[in-house]
């Protein structure tokens, strides 16, 4: 996928850039977000900028406090060990979500990251993305997947695990806690034994 990407003409119009993934290609946890923010769309990195009230800063204020990012680097350069960021769409606009045909036009492209990637850990972050990725990726019924209650749960993917997060701007300082600490010790964990186990 490039800059010059038409397949959807009404976000061609209103995006400033295609953003895409980006981080450590050799990570075993992704985040995977809605559509990008104002600040993705004006840098071209998925999450950048170091606050506001789009979101940006709080998944990097989270990275940093788990280790997963280096605070001293730019907001828009984050360096990320062990970690990679992407949307469930490239392009942005404005003033609406992504409607269904667009999430369906881009993901192609996701599929292809989460392949190159190879994940251990997928995280949906947002309540559309935790049904697409959930749908995709679980055997869990649709229906059956939501916040709050799945918020810093581990989730049986296949392949992998899913660790769904409210989005970083929405959650409560309690919220933004129980995911961390849940991911602290996820992180701890031998987390690798189950893809390990699938791929004999």
């Amino acid at each position: 996928m490039d800059e010059d990407c038409r397949n959807c003409p009404a976000l061609c119009e209103t995006r400033e850039r295609v953003v895409h993934g980006y981080g450590d290609v050799a990570a075993d946890f992704l985040f995977v977000g809605e559509r990008p923010t104002a600040r993705a769309d004006e840098t071209g990195v998925p999450f950048a900028g170091a606050g506001g009230s789009d979101g940006d800063g709080g998944l990097r204020r989270m990275l940093e406090r788990l280790g997963l990012c280096a605070v001293d680097s730019p907001a828009d350069a984050p360096a990320l060990e062990n970690v990679y960021v992407t949307h469930l769409t490239r392009c942005r606009d404005p003033d609406r979500r992504p409607t269904d045909a667009e999430i369906d036009t881009c993901e192609p492209y996701l599929s292809a990251e989460i392949r190159m990637i190879n994940p251990e850990i997928l995280i949906p972050v947002g309540e559309r993305t935790l049904s697409e990725l959930g749908r995709e990726y679980t055997t869990t019924p649709a229906a059956d997947l939501g916040f709050p209650d799945d918020h810093a749960r581990r989730i049986r993917g296949r392949g992998f695990e899913l660790v769904p997060m409210i989005e970083p701007r929405e959650q409560t300082a309690e919220q933004t806690q129980n995911w961390l600490e849940a991911f602290v010790e996820l992180m701890a964990s031998d987390y690798r034994q189950t893809k390990g186990r699938q791929e004999r």
